[in-house]
């Protein structure tokens, strides 16, 4: 058995979770952050795991809600992202949000603690070392153009690029809150949270349609070199939703339902922006959902036309990078390895996954298998019939078309239900006997797929640790 040391290129949520999840394994590892030595278009530190979009980890309902099973299923494998989350979270509805700032500490100070993990502070220019012999690349959206020359170098494919976006932050002493309210819509609760958690500003149908107008005609951010890239559905800046329909907005980040305006109870806002607790101290909102590639220039002029939102001093912008990803279905193992350069796995946004969560869980998954490996032992992957295992098989089995057949169908996804494998024997009738239809046949899908999902992991659990034992 080998004692020398995994390497883990990449600070973000992904390498993180790998890092620690090789070190709780017993193996020494080797975590490479290039910040502060070389920064980052988007990032704003040099801790380790910071959060540079949204401060949401979203739902987290273990019963009806895919990520919410993914919380729970990273949970029970004691992922230092989840801990960290629930340890530093803020009020958000329904959601799992947190302090990004106290989050990111909180990871970094485990890490530096831990006697197992090594934090290097410097750029991976180009591929990793040959003498690295196992090595997980976590560089996420913002791998580093000599390491992302080096991996097409190896992959013989173009990079795969789209766009995404970053919501702007407000001061809450800004907002007017004669017009605008505290709540969750539905009054939905969440982890720290009391049913209020969001602010809400509304918009007759008059003002909305001003607002869409003002979106369209704004000056927006070009990007001649990376003109066709496409966008990620889960992230579109909100001038692209506009393009698509007026009334998309409105029945996306801007739907008005499950909210009453306290102010005027007996009037239906035409469409609603939310806004969402951005740290602890509960001085910053971000805009929920309003991802956005307008200049600066058009950003502060057009949201204040958002009634609460008239006086907004805004603490940071909306702003747009690049995000790279490789062809996994094509380039990689089920276990995530490079099949041209096995002693290479990758973990997190570049492997195709979308989300801080999905991110972390893949670089959790993948610190556990390269752990393994090391300890000469081999681990099996989760089933696919649990979230981390359904995330995996979207990665490593996702379609791909040939050039007849159009452009390629791989692209990040968020987890969700659809990737998880029909189940047998689901609910089809309510306790009244009568056959489930619609909202109700849904949810019965939901909680019989997360049911299974928990049972699934449970057993894989088991099963890892009594293979450990032997």
């Amino acid at each position: 058995m080998s004692t020398s040391p995994i390497h883990v290129v990449g600070g973000g949520l992904a390498g993180s979770e790998a890092a620690w999840q090789i070190a709780q394994a017993g193996v020494p590892v080797i975590l490479h952050e290039m910040r502060p030595v070389r920064g980052t278009d988007a990032h704003k530190t040099e801790g380790l795991a910071e959060l540079v979009c949204s401060n949401s980890f979203r739902s987290d309902d273990s019963t009806s809600n895919a990520v919410g099973q993914l919380h729970w299923e990273m949970r029970r494998l004691d992922s230092l992202i989840m801990a960290k989350g629930d340890a530093h979270q803020v009020p958000a509805g329904g959601a799992l949000a947190v302090d990004r700032d106290g989050f990111s500490q909180a990871v970094t100070a485990a890490l530096e603690a831990h006697p197992l993990v090594t934090i290097a502070r410097g750029e991976i220019a180009g591929l990793p070392p040959a003498e690295w012999d196992k090595v997980i690349i976590a560089t996420g959206p913002l791998t580093s153009p000599a390491l992302a020359e080096g991996i097409k170098s190896l992959t013989g494919e173009n990079e795969l690029a789209f766009f995404d976006a970053i919501a702007p932050i407000v001061h809450f002493d800004s907002i007017d809150m004669d017009t605008a309210w505290f709540q969750s819509r539905y009054d939905k609760p969440g982890p720290g949270g009391t049913g209020a958690d969001y602010i809400n500003c509304p918009l007759d149908r008059d003002q909305y349609e001003a607002f869409i107008d003002a979106l369209l005609a704004a000056e927006k951010t070009e990007f001649k070199e990376w003109e066709g890239t496409p966008y990620f559905d889960g992230c579109l800046p909100i001038e692209v939703m506009a393009e698509r329909g007026r009334e998309t907005l409105r029945w996306g980040p801007m739907k008005p339902v499950g909210l009453t305006n306290k102010h005027n109870p007996t009037v239906k806002a035409y469409a609603v922006v939310q806004l969402r607790q951005d740290n602890a101290l509960g001085t910053l909102f971000n805009m929920s959902g309003f991802q956005t590639k307008l200049k600066y220039g058009e950003q502060a002029s057009i949201f204040r036309m958002i009634p609460g939102l008239q006086n907004a001093e805004f603490a940071r912008l909306g702003g747009i990078h690049r995000n790279t990803y490789l062809n996994s279905p094509k380039l990689l193992d089920p276990t995530l390895r490079l099949k041209s350069d096995p002693r290479l796995r990758f973990a997190g946004q570049i492997t195709g996954c979308e989300g801080y969560v999905e991110s972390a869980a893949i670089g959790l998954l993948t610190g556990r298998l390269a752990a393994a490996e090391r300890l000469g032992r081999e681990l099996e992957l989760p089933p696919a019939t649990t979230a981390l295992g359904a995330l995996v098989n979207h990665i490593t089995g996702g379609h791909i078309v040939t050039i007849d057949e159009g452009p390629r169908s791989f692209q990040p996804m968020n987890i969700n239900f659809g990737l998880f494998p029909h189940i047998e024997g689901q609910a089809t009738h309510g306790p009244d006997g009568k056959r489930l239809k619609g909202p109700a046949k849904s949810v019965a899908r939901k909680q019989a797929l997360t049911a299974r999902a928990k049972v699934e992991l449970d057993g894989w659990i088991s099963g890892t640790q009594a293979q450990a034992a032997e």
